[in-house]
């Protein structure tokens, strides 16, 4: 390969070399070429393009110039010989070896060391156990070249390291193989620690032969699932030999312990192995090193704290006398799994995990993988809780691996299947990123690095290739936020033991019993919600049969909520409604989410209820993965269309095409109550459903007209958004504030067009207010010209007209957010153009125009509030509320709006950023008053969704707030803590509003 030719850099830097020159000297060196072909071009399926497909190509590039170096002496001429035919060509022999050399440094520097140790990597296979301690304990048994037994256990340890790794960073999944990879670290762990064992027996002497020694594996290496670099927790326990005293055999055992631990742990010339850590033994580092088993399950009986016993949930024997070892376990497992009916068990494990994290120090929070929010700690400890309450009575659950007990409490029903899956791909995306951070220089942490080569190198080793950087932070920031949202939920239930989940020895509990509990999950009325179930449940039906597998845990989800009878009142309902349809009871027992979502959308929201129990086939959105994403206005428009196409006459055509508007209601109130939408999504999801249904509504009005008269319409129509409708701001239980407007065809009398649009704006009206089981759009059209006063529809050119001669300044105000949202496009384009130079008025306002607006909206404070209102509470007309920033930005958009394009919005925080941006807010004011806006909006649509009516101020009801807070992702018991949030906020809007609008 010769540097001279230029398209190589090119070719270089587009496969991922970071430094393409460097790459083409490297590629040069002599070293290295008997395994490049061609030295002039790129080839297709050579060195290069192989070294494309690693972590790091630079990286690998020079570890291989520097290996080939070390196979090039005569001494190994051997190896270089069997090196380069495998090298030279594509197969498994190359990737496998340029992998470990593009994934860790350390393991690279190894191979220069000893080379003979590649084909550890290309020949790398997985092996059991038994096998690695045969190696092990014969490598330290006779050690090779005069080596001391300690450096033969590090050699040989990396040697099969060396394999492990291969294994792994060659796999393109890299995270589908994590299970594997860390079993087998936690066997060669278990290997290691037996051959250290051998060393330090044979420096005891015949005294080892005094005591029965084990090693107890806990914590990752007891689970099997190791990491790369990380200590490695264990427990001695010892008994007498035959004959031998206790106090002689302890000390014996406290000499191997010792020698074991300084063997493992301490550094020689050939490198070091893993820090051996038994400070999970009784008492901790205050205790003694070795106990009995008798001393042991006496420390368990007497003293042990809750977390020691969670602890021990990952023990098995690893090293030594076997039989011992399984009599450890065999004697603690009592213990752990009678551990939950500890007093306060649940609390005390929620602590513990509390603390762990409020340990993590400040710096590190933010990068934690393991113990931060999100991390790895979030779903050990959820599984880990889950498995210590419910392995009481299902041994299925009793395992020391994590991913193997989390798919048996999903198998058992413990955890949503959806929220199993979820948990799992995120423990091994954080396991499999821990694995590739330490095993590029076989250091021992935690932290995501934040430096951009070493990113990237992490990210390409996940197979991002395109901005691997970015794409891996973002991909481990989004997993560590699901977890973050599964743990507080799964961690932190009312009752982890789900009430009605009745098991084998519970299935003949009394009724009283039964409404004992319920009343313990927080039911209000358990003798009502036993009632539900016996509903549900009587009988020897399939239907039957299915509810009594899902009302078990379904009771926990509605526990959950802030009103878990009515939740479970609707579900009652809409069972009745839908139980003999084939697919309801399959999809809820089925699909993962789907009754969970259930469960905490009819116990969390009464607005969703009521939707759900007119339209109850639209709990199929549950079962569907993207069932919650909030459609296109096109797709909603055209069912809607389909809809109505379907009906022969327009009432029953609206009338379909409401209901369509009911089931996107539904969806985007569980897609908000389980955060899925934004506020800005969910305000112009809103806003493009009213649009939809008004623009469809006019359709169905129009061909009616059409048919009535046999002739085209006299007038274009078009409806334009006013308020939240215009701005894309909409809530649930929003109005639709409109103007009308028509413009004649050619050729048509002014007159009879504009009664026609009359009548046509009239039947529009009225078939959106039909009664009917969906809820009403009510349209508004107050804020048209001259207001109740003036025609409910006008001309193009009467609204030209009169906004040149009459127009007033709040009228010009309420232009502001005006936007077309049904009708004539054509019509829509040119109303706006008519508009703009009203709301935007070149001049700005002069001083009287500003006096006259500051003093309406004194006038609205004074004489809108309703009566009995609280000032401060209130979300429209409260100081700090709605009004007082919506005022603030229109005040400026009206006077800055014709100098300022970004003002020219009918966005309320988007022109409130183009203020900042301009300098005509201060960031302070301009923060203070788009929290408060977004709160107030955020806490209205939380009322209706909780309470299934409009909430225009903070509920002073306890348990009203509770249902708000819940719904906004706050713990159970915080509605008055929004409350007092809520109040803290508006007071600061108030005082940026006085601000900015009387004396700016």
């Amino acid at each position: 390969m010769s540097a001279r030719t230029p398209s190589v850099p090119g070719d270089l830097a587009r496969l991922g070399f970071a430094e393409p020159q460097r790459a083409i000297g490297l590629l040069a060196d002599p070293v290295i070429a008997p395994l490049v072909k061609d030295r002039v071009r790129v080839e297709s399926d050579g060195l290069a393009v192989a070294l494309a497909r690693v972590a790091d190509p630079d990286q690998a590039l020079l570890a291989l110039v520097r290996f080939m170096e070390a196979v090039g002496t005569p001494a190994r001429a051997h190896v270089h010989e069997a090196v380069v035919p495998a090298l030279r060509e594509p197969g498994r022999a190359r990737d496998r070896l340029l992998a470990v050399l593009g994934s860790s440094t350390a393991l690279g520097d190894h191979l220069v060391a000893r080379p003979e140790h590649w084909t550890a990597v290309v020949e790398a296979f997985q092996l059991e156990v038994e096998e690695r301690v045969e190696l092990l304990t014969g490598a330290v048994t006779d050690p090779a070249n005069g080596a001391t037994p300690e450096d033969a256990l590090r050699i040989e340890y990396r040697r099969q390291l060396l394999g492990i790794a291969s294994l792994d960073v060659s796999r393109p999944e890299p995270a589908a193989r994590l299970p594997e990879t860390a079993a087998a670290l936690a066997d060669l762990a278990e290997a290691a620690l037996e051959a250290a064992l051998v060393i330090a027996r044979n420096a005891a002497g015949p005294s080892a032969d005094r005591c029965r020694f084990a090693v107890i594996g806990m914590g990752k290496t007891g689970g099997r699932e190791l990491n790369y670099l990380s200590d490695v927790d264990v427990i001695f326990v010892a008994e007498p030999a035959e004959g031998a005293d206790e106090g002689e055999a302890l000390a014996v055992a406290t000499d191997l312990a010792t020698r074991l631990i300084r063997i493992c742990s301490s550094a020689t010339a050939t490198g070091s192995l893993w820090q051996v850590d038994p400070a999970l033994r009784p008492e901790g580092k205050n205790g003694p090193l070795v106990r009995t088993l008798a001393s042991h399950v006496s420390y368990y009986e007497r003293w042990a704290k809750t977390w020691e016993f969670q602890a021990l949930l990952k023990a098995r024997p690893v090293a030594g006398d076997r039989g011992l070892g399984r009599a450890y376990v065999e004697a603690v497992s009592p213990f752990v799994w009678s551990a939950a009916s500890r007093e306060h068990f649940v609390e005390d494990v929620q602590a513990m995990r509390r603390r762990v994290e409020d340990n993590v120090p400040h710096g590190e929070a933010d990068r934690q993988l393991k113990l931060g929010p999100g991390g790895l700690r979030d779903i050990e400890f959820s599984v880990q809780l889950l498995q210590l309450v419910h392995g009481r009575s299902d041994r299925s659950l009793r395992s020391g691996t994590t991913l193997t007990a989390l798919a048996a409490l999903s198998q058992g029903g413990y955890v949503g299947r959806d929220d199993a899956q979820t948990l799992d791909t995120a423990y091994r995306l954080l396991r499999t990123l821990e694995h590739r951070i330490q095993l590029h220089r076989l250091r021992r942490t935690h932290l995501m690095p934040t430096s951009a080569g070493d990113l990237r190198c992490l990210g390409r080793a996940l197979g991002h290739q395109r901005d691997p950087e970015d794409a891996v932070v973002a991909q481990w920031r989004t997993a560590a936020r699901e977890v973050r949202r599964l743990h507080q939920r799964i961690f932190y239930r009312p009752l982890l033991s789900a009430v009605a989940r009745l098991g084998p020895d519970e299935v003949r509990l009394t009724p009283e019993a039964a409404r004992e509990r319920l009343a313990a999950l927080g039911f209000r009325d358990p003798r009502g919600a036993l009632n539900h179930l016996q509903a549900l449940t009587d009988g020897v039906s399939r239907r039957a049969a299915i509810q009594r597998q899902l009302l078990p845990v379904m009771l926990g989800w509605f526990a959950d909520e802030a009103d878990p009878d009515a939740g479970l009142l609707a579900f009652r309902r809409i069972s009745e409604e839908l139980g003999t349809t084939p697919w309801y009871l399959r999809l809820l027992r089925d699909e993962g989410s789907a009754a969970e979502r259930l469960a905490h959308t009819l116990g969390r929201s009464r607005y969703a209820a009521e939707l759900l129990e007119q339209g109850p086939e639209s709990v199929q959105f549950l079962g569907d993965p993207g069932g919650l994403r909030p459609r296109a206005r096109e797709e909603v428009q055209n069912r809607m269309r389909a809809a109505a196409r379907r009906k022969d006459s327009a009432e029953p055509a609206v009338l379909a095409a409401r209901a369509v508007r009911r089931s996107e209601l539904f969806r985007l109130a569980v897609a908000s109550l389980l955060g899925h939408v934004s506020l800005d999504e969910l305000g112009r999801a809103l806003a493009d459903l009213s649009g939809a249904l008004i623009d469809v509504t006019l359709e169905v009005v129009l061909a009616g007209v059409e048919e009535q008269t046999g002739a085209a319409p006299l007038s274009r129509h078009l409806v334009v958004g006013m308020g939240r409708l215009g701005g894309g701001e909409s809530a649930f239980g929003s109005d639709a504030d409109v103007l009308f407007v028509h413009d004649p065809v050619e050729g048509a009398d002014s007159r009879a067009a504009q009664e026609q649009a009359l009548e046509v704006v009239k039947e529009l009206i009225r078939l959106l207010g039909l009664a009917a089981p969906d809820p009403r759009l009510e349209v508004d059209a107050g804020l048209r010209p001259e207001g109740k006063n003036g025609p409910l529809t006008r001309s193009l050119d009467s609204y030209r007209a009169y906004y040149e001669r009459w127009s007033l300044v709040w009228e010009a105000q309420a232009l502001l957010r005006a936007a077309p949202v049904a009708g004539d496009e054509e019509l829509g384009a040119a109303f706006v153009e008519l508009v703009d130079p009203v709301r935007w008025p070149e001049a700005g306002l002069d001083a009287g125009q500003v006096r006259e607006i500051r003093t309406l909206k004194a006038r609205m404070e004074s004489e809108r509030l309703p009566r009995g209102a609280d000032r401060k509470t209130h979300f429209k007309l409260g100081h700090g509320g709605l009004s007082d920033v919506e005022w603030c930005i229109q005040l400026l958009q009206l006077q800055h709006g014709h100098a300022q394009e970004g003002l020219r919005t009918t966005s309320t925080l988007g022109a409130l950023a183009a203020a900042e941006a301009a300098g005509l807010v201060g960031r302070d004011d301009a923060a203070a008053l788009a929290e408060a806006w977004r709160l107030a909006s955020t806490m209205r649509n939380a009322g209706i969704l909780a309470r299934g009516r409009p909430v225009d101020s903070v509920p002073s009801d306890v348990r009203d707030a509770d249902g708000m807070a819940r719904i906004m992702g706050l713990p159970p018991k915080s509605g008055q803590e929004l409350a007092n949030r809520y109040r803290r906020v508006a007071r600061r809007a108030r005082h940026a509003a006085e601000h900015v609008f009387y004396d700016a």
